[in-house]
């Protein structure tokens, strides 16, 4: 079951939008690759977060 902007996993919700937006993406592409949906969301959820730790919003 994909996941939208305005779909996502309850586990995402405290996450800032911008994080929230890479995990769902993250995680859309796992499924897609057949992870099982908890691990598709862990995964993506802690890459997310990495992910914003190296690209700061005013790189943007």
């Amino acid at each position: 079951m994909p996941w939208s902007a305005n779909d996502y996993p309850p586990s995402m919700k405290n996450l800032k939008p911008r994080v929230r937006k890479k995990a769902v993406e993250i995680a859309n592409a796992l499924l897609e690759e057949n992870y099982e949906e908890g691990r598709a969301i862990a995964i993506a959820t802690a890459k997310a977060q990495e992910w914003d730790e190296n690209h700061p919003e005013d790189e943007e």
